[in-house]
């Protein structure tokens, strides 16, 4: 008999068997309310997720959770998916989530990351764009809704910090449709603003994520990138990130943390300002003793204390160069007076005439050689010069009948065929 019943741990198992196997149940999209949410020290998330009028168990692992953009809070309606199955030690059922998005704004997210991804290759986000904030700026102008708590935080940080700056508001929407084309429009002008502005803060206080959309609108971002103004975004709290964050010159966690990050704090810079006159003056004071030391040692030198010595250094130098101009010049005028003697007495000067009797007999032997050598004396003993095509015939075998030639004598030249 008892055989018709069966253990809770059965029942629960074929229950958990039935669920499991039931594909309507092994991808769940649910949404609903977050309460009871606790996050276990190992990563994991364990909630219920409810409506109206029902509840359900939910768990998150680890390997899940480390995916989602923001922190789950009690109150909070979200979008879940996930699968369905049984909790055996409780018999109760349960959704394994494996995705979270925030009921509502799931959309804006993907929007976001489409924009931030396509912004980024665009290289948008680089450093090397980034313009450097000024240290200590003399204009500093903010756009940002003109009541608030965000502008008066800025203000006052600023006036606390570092009253010497000016500040500008620029008043636009921060939230809702028409704030993004309002933002941009007070960035630009900020821009062609006179006098020109050392630093522009753009932002506004915390807020949902529909709240701080402008600040994550395309207009909005390329308006901050191609800004000519070091530009400092400054939108909702330290753990709200936006695309203006991301394009901005730096970005601060909050307007106040930006205020702080535009200007000085003006006791660091009295402080810096005493430490630099310190080491000035140590500066001065070291110099002027390494100065005195250089003069001490200049007024020391033999050459002060004893001056006649470098004239009497440089006389003796003069009458040595005195004497040995004076050998010089006596050796010279020596030379020169033997190299005119030996010329008085050369051969030369004293009988001209036969040297040039000499020369003029020579040159009659030397003409009368050329003459005993030349042709025309040849040819005026009777011989005569034989040619033919310009080219002189020297035996009679180099001719033939019919040839022409030419024949040369002593006094004139003749023409003739040979017959």
């Amino acid at each position: 008999m008892n055989d018709k019943y069966i253990t809770v741990s059965q029942l629960t198992r074929y229950i958990k068997y039935k669920i499991d196997n039931d594909v309507n149940l092994n991808e769940v999209f649910l949404k609903g309310e977050i309460s009871n949410f606790k996050a276990h020290s190992r990563g994991h998330y364990y909630f219920t997720l409810k409506d109206e009028h029902s509840r359900i168990n939910a768990v998150m692992f680890a390997s899940s959770t480390k995916n989602i953009k923001f922190i789950p809070q009690d109150g909070m309606k979200v979008l879940v998916t996930g699968k369905i199955s049984v909790y055996e030690a409780t018999g109760g059922y349960q959704i394994y989530v494996n995705d979270m998005l925030e009921d509502g704004i799931g959309n804006l997210y993907i929007a976001y990351e489409q924009l931030k991804e396509k912004l980024e290759k665009e290289g948008l986000f680089r450093k090397e764009h980034k313009l450097i904030i000024p240290k200590i700026p003399k204009r500093i102008g903010v756009v940002t809704a003109p009541t608030g708590a965000a502008i008066k935080d800025i203000v006052s940080t600023i006036k606390r910090r570092w009253p010497l700056t000016d500040i500008y508001l620029f008043p636009s929407l921060v939230q809702g449709e028409e704030a993004a084309s309002d933002i941009v429009k007070q960035i630009e002008r900020a821009e062609n603003f006179s006098p020109k502005l050392d630093t522009l803060i753009v932002g506004r206080g915390g807020g949902s994520i529909e709240d701080l959309w402008p600040f994550n609108e395309e207009i909005v971002a390329r308006a901050i990138y191609y800004c000519q103004i070091p530009t400092i975004s400054a939108v909702g709290h330290e753990i709200d990130f936006t695309i203006a964050d991301f394009v901005a010159d730096l970005r601060a966690p909050t307007p106040t943390g930006a205020a702080e990050m535009a200007v000085p704090q003006l006791a660091d810079v009295q402080n810096y300002l005493r430490q630099v006159n310190i080491r000035l003056n140590n500066t001065i004071i070291n110099q002027i003793k390494s100065d005195k030391r250089k003069l001490n040692d200049i007024l020391n030198r033999n050459i002060f204390k004893n001056p006649i010595t470098i004239y009497q250094t440089k006389e003796l130098q003069f009458d040595s160069l005195i004497e040995r101009l004076k050998f010089s010049l006596i050796s010279l005028i020596s030379i020169k007076e033997k190299e005119l003697i030996k010329v008085k007495n050369s051969y030369i000067l004293k009988r001209p005439f036969d040297i040039v009797e000499k020369k003029s007999n020579k040159y009659l032997q030397l003409v009368s050689k050329l003459e005993a050598l030349s042709p025309l004396k040849t040819l005026q003993r009777g011989y005569t010069i034989t040619k033919k095509d310009d080219k002189i015939i020297n035996s009679y075998k180099k001719l033939k009948t019919k040839d022409k030639i030419e024949i040369k004598f002593y006094d004139g030249e003749v023409k003739a065929e040979i017959l």
